[in-house]
């Protein structure tokens, strides 16, 4: 057996690849080995009436948990989702972001890409309580910098976030 993992009879589906089956899926080392039927490895997890799928991308999140009001867990939500890569929506600004980059993404296991929040702050004060909209004062507004923090974050940083 040179498998370590099947996942036995689900529907296989990666419209990348033009897949679309019901089958197995091996994994050895940590990579798909094998699709088919029959397939044996040392573990096997029953998969029928299920979907099998690459990781999937969320194009909106608010994962900056404990630094904002909308923020998730990046793990936990993931888990729920299958997403492989989160994109954060403007979560954090300019005056927060290198905070949310060490303390949230960095650490993570799951992919995050960010739009930086023009706002200094990002989404700060959104909830049943208080309801303060970021951009609601031309004073948080900071383009320049929000800019600046983005050339200095090409890795993390995808885009500028405005909400109007």
């Amino acid at each position: 057996m040179n498998h370590d993992l099947v996942l036995r009879g689900g529907r296989l589906l990666d419209p990348a690849e033009g897949l679309d089956r019901i089958g197995d899926l091996a994994f050895a080392g940590g990579k798909i080995a094998a699709i088919g039927g029959g397939l044996e490895a040392r573990e096997t997890v029953d998969c029928s009436g299920q979907i099998v799928t690459p990781g999937l991308i969320d194009l909106h999140t608010h994962v900056y948990w404990g630094g904002n009001s909308l923020g998730v867990d990046p793990v936990a939500y993931a888990q729920k989702t299958a997403a492989a890569t989160l994109i954060d929506t403007g979560s954090a600004g300019p005056g927060n972001y290198r905070g949310f980059e060490a303390h949230v993404i960095a650490p993570c296991p799951v992919r995050i890409l960010a739009y930086l929040h023009i706002s200094w702050a990002g989404v700060f004060a959104w909830d049943r309580e208080v309801q303060v909209g970021e951009s609601q004062d031309i004073r948080l507004m900071a383009p320049k910098t929000a800019a600046k923090v983005a050339l200095e974050h090409p890795e993390t940083v995808i885009g500028i976030k405005i909400r109007l």
